[in-house]
């Protein structure tokens, strides 16, 4: 709802709005607010692409508490089975469907 207003109200393009609910995923993890919202709504605040910026902040700070390589590597190893599956997946429906263009 939050984007379809910024969309609305702004000349924002989806992309620009996308890596602005990203952002703001790290900022809250980063203060410690976006923690007691996953809490508190579960799935509902890790699926969408906040949940994301969360989920690279969180892997960052785990591996930080290793060393500086770690916080580096951190929220490669925390999204590296969201990536895959979509890699994979993504890959299956291309065998499974044919893909054409669509004409006006």
């Amino acid at each position: 709802m939050i984007a379809q207003i910024v969309i609305n109200f702004t000349d924002l393009t989806a992309g620009k709005i996308l890596v602005i609910f990203m952002l703001a995923g790290v900022a809250l993890t980063a203060l410690g607010l976006y923690q007691p919202l996953v809490a508190f709504a579960g799935a509902g605040a890790t699926v969408p692409i906040s949940g994301f910026g969360y989920l690279l902040a969180n892997g960052a700070m785990r591996g930080a508490e290793k060393g500086l390589f770690q916080a580096l590597t951190g929220p490669l190893a925390a999204a590296s089975a969201g990536v895959s599956a979509a890699v994979v997946f993504s890959f299956l429906m291309a065998l499974i469907f044919k893909s054409h263009t669509k004409y006006n």
